[in-house]
């Protein structure tokens, strides 16, 4: 999996806290959209073992 540096992760989730704040709806999509790419992610990693 790629590494994230601190700073990159702290400013995404405070702006996917901000967007979840102003549109609760999104959360759903947001949630939805992490789960598919970690899953894509870790079956291109197991495939590459």
């Amino acid at each position: 999996m790629p590494k994230v540096s601190g700073w990159v992760m702290g400013i995404l989730s405070i702006i996917a806290g901000i967007l979840v704040i102003w549109m609760p709806g999104l959360l759903a999509w947001i949630v939805g959209i992490y789960l598919i790419v970690i899953g894509i992610l870790a079956l291109l990693a197991v495939a590459k073992k």
